[in-house]
């Protein structure tokens, strides 16, 4: 199976959460199926049926993020020499040639994109467009909304 790309800090996020779910909530969990156990009929105890609920989702997640951490690979942008080009985990700024705006991304992996927070996805269509560009060139976006022309302003390994 091919290797995902993942920034540093998704990697630590998902750690931070893995290490929550595993010490904080699968304990709490767990004491909540113990208490409504001592409650009797297990068949009619909606608390019951409610935390072995938690529990399957919490149990869920926990092996979901032990995957996309194994089956990545982390890229620390910061230890690469940088050269001007667009490549996995930089923050581009852009020059939108239509609009006059400029609008600032980091290309990061599919489970960390966050258009709000300027992080996208390394298959959106603006990163396709944008990797292997080096900062001066123009670039045409092809959007849902129709295409738009950019110039990379410069390209950051923060």
């Amino acid at each position: 199976m091919a290797k995902v790309p993942m920034t540093t800090q998704g990697a630590e996020r998902l750690r931070e959460e893995l290490n929550e779910l595993k010490s904080v909530t699968r304990p709490k969990i767990s004491a909540a199926i113990a208490e409504a156990r001592e409650h009797g009929d297990l068949r009619e105890n909606a608390e019951y049926h409610a935390a072995r609920e938690q529990q399957s989702f919490c149990e869920g997640r926990i092996t979901e993020i032990e995957s996309k951490l194994a089956d990545s690979e982390i890229i620390d942008v910061t230890k690469i020499e940088p050269s001007g080009r667009v490549i996995f985990g930089t923050t581009v700024t852009l020059y939108n040639l239509e609009t006059e705006e400029t609008v600032t991304y980091q290309i990061v992996g599919e489970d960390e994109a966050d258009v709000p927070a300027g992080k996208i996805s390394v298959g959106s269509p603006i990163a396709r467009a944008l990797m292997g560009k080096n900062e001066g060139d123009e670039v045409t976006v092809k959007a849902p909304a129709g295409d738009v022309d950019y110039e990379i302003e410069s390209v950051e390994h923060i």
